[in-house]
């Protein structure tokens, strides 16, 4: 059995702690059992693991957050990259190709597909192992996952199983959908041993892998990243699980929550002031989470989040949080916060001169250990300030060291890289027409391959 995760989004329902690269599976908001801060994605992983499926699991994301997962999860990790964003159809497609392709896994593998934040107990992810099982001895197309409903909410949608279905069934066969009923809907189907859609799919390989021949779509994985654009962009629901001849479903009885509003994640936040922050008088039921060095004070503010991070602030009644997604959903705001492979950046400042000219600064921090990706760029000149720690430096054939208080120019087009003995920081003051994070050329990540890529010519530093 193989397990497929699928990490998407687009930032907006968490903000302005989550944006387009950080979505919600990324904020460090959780405590894990020992008291540590921990990602959604790092606790359903640690779930994995600790199911003894971690071995057998794969991450379907976009390119916006590879540098994430990898920061967060390891660099083991195997990650399935969309060439661009589109659907769930899609997506899931191309895992199946590569599943195929490239990793030669059998056409009679069973592959769960499931999202890769869900709020749940480790009892879950043990529960997926009975899907293959399911698969086998119901002969269905598809095999779901649903929780058995512990209220009758309007919030979920519901996998309705056929009449006369009962409770203590193994699994149930799949008799239709509904999607956010209202109350007294969901009361009717709960009486019908209706489950909550969790969203989790399994199959067996060769019947997605017959769908894509059907509708002459490619198999091949390197043919499916070529033509992936021209993917219907639908979701999974729609392309497939509609027009599936059978569908079953494995019930699950226990905790499942969808953390997808700050109303329903401050439910899970052990702590009511994360970050620089003081909180007076009738302050119940309310949450500051604050990624800024300015102190944030609340008085008498009882059932309210404030959320505050390089991108924004945000200032909410805990009921109408929900609303922030459909507030900001034409913001096209670039992210001013950002974790990657080698550590993380922060916006600090960014002008626009009225010549055109662009002028953005950051800080940066990579960790001991990590290296920047060797690259050059075609549209700025940046201006380095080491602030704190020691590393090695390539810069247009150069290698040499470099520590605190050292200023480095690199121009446009010179190829750099750049590699953290200790812990670095690093205020970075970029300048040009046009300022984009697009505007890097890669030539290379693992720093020995960088080391024999760089030209031939090694001098000491007079800094030594």
């Amino acid at each position: 059995m193989k397990i497929v995760l699928l990490s998407g989004g687009s930032g907006k329902r968490l903000w302005p702690l989550s944006n387009e690269s950080r979505s919600k599976q990324f904020l460090k908001v959780l405590e894990n059992d020992v008291g540590e801060r921990e990602s959604m994605v790092q606790r359903v992983w640690r779930q994995i693991a600790n199911a003894g499926l971690s071995e057998h699991a794969y991450i379907g994301t976009s390119k916006a957050q590879v540098e994430m997962i990898h920061s967060q999860l390891g660099h083991e990790i195997e990650i399935i990259v969309e060439p661009e964003r589109r659907d769930t159809f899609p997506a899931i497609a191309l895992a199946a190709t590569y599943l195929y392709s490239l990793q030669n896994v059998s056409l009679n593998e069973t592959i769960v597909v499931m999202p890769v934040d869900p709020y749940v107990d480790e009892a879950f992810f043990h529960k997926t192992k009975e899907l293959d099982e399911v698969l086998n001895e119901s002969g269905a197309d598809l095999a779901l996952m649903g929780v058995k409903p512990t209220y009758p909410s309007e919030k979920y949608g519901y996998i309705v199983p056929n009449h006369g279905t009962q409770g203590n069934e193994p699994f149930v066969t799949v008799h239709s959908f509904k999607e956010k009923p209202r109350e007294e809907e969901a009361v009717a189907m709960i009486e019908q041993a209706a489950l909550w859609n969790c969203g989790v799919f399994a199959f067996k390989l060769n019947f997605l892998i017959d769908i894509l021949i059907a509708n002459d779509f490619p198999i091949q994985f390197d043919e499916m990243s070529r033509q992936y654009g021209k993917m219907p962009k639908n979701s999974f629901d729609y392309e497939v699980v509609e027009k599936a001849s059978r569908i079953v479903a494995l019930p699950f009885e226990g905790d499942w929550k969808d953390l997808g509003t700050w109303n329903t994640l401050t439910e899970q936040i052990e702590t009511s002031l994360i970050g620089n922050g003081i909180m007076s008088g009738d302050c119940h039921n309310t949450h500051v989470i604050n990624e800024l060095d300015i102190p944030i004070t609340l008085l008498n503010l009882p059932n309210v989040v404030v959320a505050a991070s390089p991108d924004g602030i945000l200032v909410s009644d805990k009921a109408s949080s929900p609303m922030i997604k459909e507030v900001m959903k034409h913001s096209d705001q670039r992210p001013m916060y950002e974790e990657r492979r080698w550590g993380r950046y922060r916006v600090l400042d960014y002008l626009k001169y009225p010549d055109g000219k662009e002028v953005l600064t950051k800080r940066i921090c990579v960790a001991q250990g990590q290296n920047l990706s060797y690259q050059y760029h075609l549209l700025r000149d940046e201006v380095w300030t080491v602030v704190a720690g020691n590393g090695e430096m390539v810069l247009d054939g150069r290698h040499f060291p470099v520590k605190s208080g050292d200023v480095l120019v690199i121009s446009r087009d010179s190829r750099h890289s750049l590699r953290a003995m200790t812990e670095m920081d690093i205020i970075e003051v970029q300048t040009g027409s046009e300022l984009i994070e697009e505007d890097i050329v890669r030539l290379a990540f693992d720093w020995n391959e960088i080391m024999q890529l760089k030209e031939p010519i090694s001098i000491r530093s007079d800094r030594e």
